[in-house]
């Protein structure tokens, strides 16, 4: 039989036991690898997932002339931006549709070279993310662009100028385009509803140690004061608390023990609370937290996302999974992206019972409640999950689909695991060391 990588056989019905270690978080690593384009030496970065948005940064910041080498220890980068350059479009067009970091290196390439092209962009399909923001961000700044057919092209004639932006949201992306692009404007740039999140902040340290001027301020205002220069940086960067609590979700749902080597307390407080509210238990020590289905039910609970310091919407597909195994009814109000709920037909299909509404079932109403997405979810549990032959629609529905067929009785087939190493770091060995039954057709793993 011929091994199909992006299809994965699952044997559901055996708890997750044992321990992984979580590295570098995927909304930071990317985001500093395109920082040290920013300075005029080179740049250390430690703790590095080997995950897809890692390497598209690395082939892309290879073609503009920034050597990427491993360091002395493992997990560790050397940027080398002194030699900077104009890259071929076709070869940046290669990277097209696999990242939307790419929009990320409009600032940094406008500052070097005067000049960039950010060709069509990818990421998972969970709700709009317009790009249009970040242009309009970017021609504040002083930024000419012009629509090609094969993407954008920017132009800086004169050095890119401080400039006042209030967000209409506080977007993780559009926030880390205005922190890359006004270190080096001219004069001060004030961005206020800007995101907060722990990642935004480790940028912020990143951008700092390379000789940045940023202040932020507790209403969500960022004052970032441009600088002449910027040099390297050598910095290790925060655990990854998406896959940490991914990894705890998927304990409770095999009733199971998993010890995340390298998860944070602090980044996690949102989650771990939740987390025992549902009837988890958690054991936090100085090197990581260990989680666990204590025995006895789970119990419902209401449930909002929001940005940080709320509740994560990366947490709540994976925790959904789980909540199929609570008692009673758990309400979900999904208030970041419209459309990332759709995830949960495949777990109807597998024997859960989620209904999905358009109203706004939390206890605001958020930007999505009168645009007729369904946003909002009630999963009445507990129910038995059955095997079954499942899609995987983006990164964090994927992982989600994966908890749902080891909780499952019986095998599933699930289609597009491929998707899952954008975020997740050798995710089908740690599967193996925790004693999940999982193959290849025509290779076994475990």
């Amino acid at each position: 039989m011929t091994v199909n990588d992006d299809v994965l056989l699952v044997h559901g019905g055996t708890p997750l036991e044992g321990e992984i270690r979580v590295r570098g978080a995927k909304n930071l690593v990317p985001k500093a690898m395109v920082a040290a384009l920013l300075g005029s030496a080179p740049s250390r970065l430690r703790n590095v997932p080997d995950i897809r948005d890692v390497r598209v940064v690395r082939g892309l910041l290879q073609l503009h002339g920034v050597s990427v080498r491993p360091g002395e220890e493992p997990g560790e980068l050397v940027l080398d931006p002194t030699r900077v350059e104009s890259a071929n479009v076709a070869d940046i067009d290669a990277h097209a549709g696999s990242s939307r970091i790419p929009i990320l290196f409009c600032g940094p390439l406008l500052h070097r070279l005067g000049h960039a092209f950010i060709p069509g962009l990818g990421g998972c399909d969970i709700g709009g993310r317009p790009i249009d923001f970040h242009f309009d961000v970017l021609r504040q700044f002083g930024a000419r662009i012009e629509k090609r057919a094969d993407g954008q092209y920017l132009e800086a004639p004169q050095r890119l100028r401080g400039t006042k932006i209030r967000l209409p949201y506080p977007s993780v992306g559009a926030t880390e385009q205005v922190l890359l692009t006004a270190v080096l404007a001219e004069g001060v740039t004030e961005l206020s509803n800007a995101a907060v999140e722990p990642e935004i902040e480790d940028l912020i340290c990143v951008l700092q140690k390379m000789g940045a001027i940023i202040a932020m301020d507790t209403d969500r205002t960022i004052r970032i004061t441009g600088v002449d220069q910027l040099g390297g940086y050598a910095h290790r960067a925060l655990p990854d608390r998406l896959e940490a609590a991914s990894w705890a979700s998927a304990a409770l749902a095999t009733e199971g023990n998993i010890y995340v080597r390298g998860a944070l307390q602090r980044s996690m407080m949102t989650f771990l609370n939740t987390y025992r509210k549902v009837g988890g238990a958690f054991e936090i020590d100085d090197e990581g937290i260990r989680f666990w289905h204590p025995g006895g039910q789970l119990k419902s609970i209401a449930l909002e996302t929001d940005v940080h310091p709320g509740f994560q919407t990366d947490w709540q597909q994976p925790l959904v999974v789980a909540l199929t195994q609570a008692t009673g009814l758990s309400i979900i109000h999904e208030t970041v992206y419209e459309s990332r709920l759709g995830f949960t037909s495949a777990l109807n299909q597998m024997g859960a019972h989620i209904q999905l509404y358009r109203e706004c079932l939390g206890g605001s109403n958020c930007r999505f409640g009168q645009r007729n997405f369904l946003h909002s979810a009630v999963v009445s549990g507990p129910t038995r999950l059955q095997g079954a032959d499942l899609v995987i629609p983006d990164l964090r529905g994927g992982f989600s689909y994966l908890i749902a067929a080891l909780a499952a009785q019986g095998t599933s087939r699930v289609h597009g695991i491929d998707l899952i190493n954008r975020g997740y770091e050798n995710f089908m060995d740690k599967l193996v060391e925790l004693g999940a039954k999982v193959e290849l057709p025509g290779k076994a793993l475990g």
